[in-house]
């Protein structure tokens, strides 16, 4: 007798289990089907997208990357919670767990947390788009892409540079694609017999030669040093934004063609050397113009500052 009773409860269990799972199937499948089409939507959406972004100049070519990963995970989470609801899994439950484990990830991963955030405030306040040229303490190169965990450089010899966010919101970073154009200086070394006015002339000549096409701008040349046996010029100017590298190497090529025509080839400067000036002391490469000025109330209204033409008597 209790065998029977066994062999019949296990009979109603499997007839009970089959009819779940008849049941279930369907909604299983249905579940599996949801999630197959929305995974082709994410991409399939995320592809025109990107597509639309090309096509249109409105939209700045920093943000594209982003906003395309946030439409296809968007269109993921969406897929993910009618899959989960088709197969019963109540919304109120589920975000409970997915509270507690978003919470365990979280202090699990916050490092990638942080780079979330630096990428959002790097897209918020564009130290740099994509096409700069940029340079922080650990690697330069140009930015090819900013994502919301990771950007991606090439440096100047082709090396591909896979950058976390947070390396380039938390340390210094020279753009220097972000100016409309750079001030550069040559120094130029030349005998002291040389006059100084025609070699000023020469240093201004080859600068414009090379400057035709209105790549430079604004060329000066003035005497930085005096020796025994040599003078020591300076020719500085502006330089428009993407010709830094190519004038680099031909103004010097310029201003030795430019001394062999006016003076000869036996009376080539002794050394041309481009030259770089610290950020902490610029004046040498700025006019009176270009000088930061001095705040004249914080210079002349010093509360501790007698008046001027005004002595004060012993005892007062």
């Amino acid at each position: 007798m209790p065998i029977q009773e066994t062999l019949e409860s296990s009979q109603t269990f499997l007839r009970t289990l089959a009819a779940q799972a008849a049941a279930f199937l369907p909604n299983l499948v249905a579940a599996l089907l949801i999630l197959a089409v929305g995974f082709f939507l994410a991409g399939r959406l995320a592809h025109l997208v990107t597509r639309a972004f090309g096509v249109s100049a409105r939209i700045d070519q920093t943000v594209r990357g982003p906003l395309v990963a946030i439409v296809r995970y968007v269109v993921i989470i969406m897929t993910l919670v009618i899959a989960l609801g088709q197969i019963g899994v109540q919304m109120t439950s589920l975000l409970a767990v997915l509270g507690a484990a978003g919470l365990a990830v979280g202090l699990a991963l916050q490092g990638t947390l942080t780079n979330i955030a630096a990428g959002i405030m790097l897209l918020w306040l564009r130290p740099f788009r994509v096409g700069d040229y940029i340079e922080t303490q650990n690697f330069a190169g140009r930015v090819h892409e900013i994502g919301l965990f990771v950007s991606h450089l090439e440096t100047f010899d082709g090396l591909f540079v896979f950058a976390p966010n947070s390396t380039l919101w938390n340390v210094w970073m020279r753009n220097h694609s972000r100016a409309a154009s750079r001030l550069l200086a040559w120094q130029v070394t030349v005998p002291r017999d040389m006059p100084f006015e025609e070699v000023r002339q020469a240093l201004i000549e080859a600068w414009r030669r090379e400057g035709a096409d209105g790549r430079l701008s604004e060329p000066v040349a003035f005497l930085d040093q005096l020796t025994a046996d040599a003078q020591v010029l300076v020719l500085r100017g502006r330089v428009t934004e993407g010709e830094t590298a190519t004038a680099q190497r031909r103004i010097a090529e310029a201003i030795r063609l430019s001394f062999a025509q006016r003076f000869g080839e036996g009376r080539e400067p002794k050394a041309i050397q481009r030259i770089v000036p610290a950020d902490s002391d610029p004046s040498r490469y700025l006019g009176r113009d270009e000088a930061p000025e001095a705040n004249p109330v914080l210079v002349n209204d010093r509360p501790e500052a007698p008046a001027q033409g005004v002595v004060s008597a012993p005892g007062a």
